[in-house]
């Protein structure tokens, strides 16, 4: 997986991206289920689904556990499948992280022979921005890679983090 980070320019007012691009044997439209599918996010999504009826202009959110806890809200800026998903993308797991703001996350699929490219931009973050807004994405698209190419879940430490509701405290 390559991972690339370009700063804000001193010269210009562009927000930090980060850019994550990943290939991926499997098809356009297997990929576009995957991401937009609420069941298969859940297995590559640190146990979390994405809900929305992908339409443009139309809210997701992405929650645990059968809607035990909100991770992350926004709207379905373009939908364009099985090629292109833009969204923005605001974090609802802890007060530190909703102070962030809103960002934005776009999902590019290209087929390459049999296989495609998956490229994730997060961007419009501010310069600083905490790490947990991005720091998940080699995660994730290693579960997704994981789950396409073989039909199993990854099991590393935190990949399946939300996948369960929280116990209440004893």
């Amino acid at each position: 997986m390559n991972a690339q980070s370009s700063g804000k320019r001193p010269w210009t007012a562009e927000p930090t991206e980060k850019v994550f691009e990943i290939y991926i044997k499997t098809t356009p439209e297997r990929l576009w289920e995957a991401i937009t599918d609420e069941e298969l996010r859940r297995k590559y999504n640190f146990g979390a689904s994405a809900s929305s009826d992908w339409t443009p202009g139309s809210p997701y959110e992405l929650s645990a556990a059968n809607g035990s806890m909100l991770l992350a809200t926004g709207e379905n800026l373009e939908v364009d499948p099985p090629r292109r998903l833009v969204q923005s993308f605001t974090a609802q797991w802890s007060e530190e992280i909703k102070s962030e703001g809103t960002s934005r996350v776009t999902w590019e699929i290209e087929p390459v022979g049999d296989s495609c490219r998956l490229t994730v931009t997060h961007d419009h973050l501010r310069e600083g921005a905490n790490g947990e807004l991005y720091g998940g994405w080699p995660m994730i698209l290693s579960g997704l890679k994981t789950l396409l190419e073989t039909g199993e879940t990854l099991t590393t430490p935190g990949s399946l983090r939300y996948s369960q509701a929280p116990q209440p405290a004893a």
